[in-house]
C-alpha cells in the first residue's frame, strides 16, 4: 500500500523564463555538457534577480518555513560564495555553469524557491540538459514537491541513459576534498529519496539497488543502500531487506557519509541505537543527526516501537533543520498519522 504525500502550490508556480545573453566561460565552474541556447538576444542584458518570497515552503504539517538555521560562520561564508556566483551569472546569464551555480549557492543558503527559479530559467534555454533537472529535482524535494521532483529527476534519468557518467563537483568540499558523487549518483539517489517520500516503496528500493550496483566508492554504497533496506522493510519484505546488509563491514573506506554507515551496522545488530544519535549541548541537531535519528526512529517503527518512533520524530522536527531530508522524512510520517497533525 502506498500513501501519497502532495503539498499544496499555494503562491510558488515558478515561471519558465528564457533569458538569453552573452556567453562566456564561468569561474571555478565545469562544462555541463552545454550545449547552443534555445533562443538568443540580440545584444547582452542584465538578467533580473530571482523573486523573494515571503517564505520558502510550508512543512507537511502545516509549518511556515522560511530560512536555514545556520550558524553565522557557515552563513558568511555561503554569502560570499554566492556573491562571486552571482556575478558569474550577471556576467554570462545563458552558461550553463553560471546558472547552475548561481541556483546551487542560492539553494545552500535556503533560498530553495530563488534556486527553483534560475533553474527554470535554465531549463528553457537548455531543456535536454540533465544537470539542470538534477539540481532542480533535489530542490523539489526541498520545498516538499515530491511529485515534481520525480518528473524532474525522472527526466535527467532518462537524458543521460546509455551516456558516460561525470564527477559531479562538491560545492561544500569534504574533508578529503575528494568529490564522491557523479550526475547519474546523484540523479539516482534524489529520485529513490522522492519516491520514498512519497510512500512508494518498492520503486524506491527499484532505484536504490541501481545506484547501490553501480557505486564505485563506499560512500555511495552506504548512502543508497541505507534508503534501500528503509524501503524494503516499509515494503513489507523483511527478507530482502536483509540482503541488503550482507556486504556492510566495519572497514568500509567512508569519507562523508558515516552516519549512514553507522546506520547500516545498526540494522546489522552491530551497534547499539545511542551510538547513532548524536546531538548538540542543547539538543539542536546538525542536518546529519537529522538524518540519523530518522534512520533510528523508522527502525522503531518497523520494529513495532511506535512510542520511541514517535518520540524521535517529534525530537527531530523540534531540532530544526528543515532542510535535512531525514526531517522532511520525519514530518511525512507525522503527517501520516491523522491524530498527531494539527489542524489544517
Amino acid at each position: 500500500m502506498r500513501s501519497r504525500v502532495r503539498l499544496r502550490s499555494l503562491l510558488f508556480a515558478v515561471p519558465a523564463i528564457a533569458c538569453a545573453f552573452v556567453l562566456a566561460p564561468v569561474p571555478n565552474g565545469r562544462l555541463h555538457a552545454q550545449s547552443s541556447p534555445s533562443t538568443a538576444a540580440s545584444k547582452p542584458a542584465t538578467p533580473r534577480a530571482p523573486q523573494t518570497p515571503r517564505f520558502q515552503t510550508l512543512s507537511l504539517l502545516g509549518d511556515t518555513l522560511r530560512a536555514f538555521p545556520l550558524s553565522a560562520a557557515t552563513r558568511t561564508r555561503y554569502e560570499a560564495q554566492l556573491a562571486v556566483a552571482r556575478r558569474a551569472y550577471q556576467h554570462t546569464p545563458t552558461n550553463v555553469d553560471s546558472i547552475i551555480w548561481y541556483a546551487r549557492r542560492l539553494g545552500y543558503l535556503g533560498k530553495l524557491r530563488e534556486a527553483i527559479e534560475i533553474y527554470t530559467r535554465g531549463i528553457a534555454l537548455y531543456p535536454d540538459n540533465p544537470w539542470l533537472y538534477r539540481h532542480r529535482g533535489h530542490r523539489h524535494v526541498s520545498v516538499r514537491d515530491f511529485d515534481a521532483a520525480i518528473s524532474d529527476l525522472r527526466r535527467a534519468d532518462e537524458l543521460t541513459r546509455d551516456k558516460p557518467d561525470q564527477v559531479e563537483p562538491d560545492g561544500q568540499p569534504n574533508a578529503r576534498n575528494t568529490p564522491i558523487g557523479t550526475l547519474k549518483s546523484n540523479i539516482l539517489y534524489h529520485l529513490a529519496l522522492a519516491y520514498y517520500l512519497q510512500g512508494s516503496w518498492g520503486e524506491a528500493a527499484q532505484v536504490a539497488e541501481r545506484e547501490v550496483a553501480a557505486a564505485t566508492n563506499d560512500d555511495r554504497r552506504v548512502s543508497m543502500a541505507h534508503w534501500q533496506y528503509m524501503a524494503l522493510r516499509r515494503a513489507g519484505r523483511p527478507a530482502d531487506a536483509a540482503k541488503v546488509l550482507l556486504p556492510i563491514r566495519r572497514t568500509m573506506r567512508v569519507i562523508e557519509n558515516q552516519p549512514y554507515h553507522k546506520l547500516l551496522l545498526m540494522y546489522k545488530g552491530g551497534l547499539p541505537p545511542d551510538s547513532v544519535l548524536t546531538a548538540g549541548p542543547n539538543g539542536e541537531l546538525s542536518v546529519e543527526d537529522a538524518t540519523a535519528a530518522y534512520g533510528v526512529a523508522n527502525w522503531h517503527w518497523y520494529n513495532g516501537r511506535r512510542p520511541e518512533a514517535e518520540a524521535l520524530l517529534r525530537r527531530i522536527l523540534a531540532g530544526g533543520q528543515w532542510g535535512a531530508f531525514g526531517t522532511i522524512a520525519a514530518e511525512v510520517e507525522l503527517s501520516r498519522l491523522p491524530q498527531l497533525a494539527p489542524p489544517r
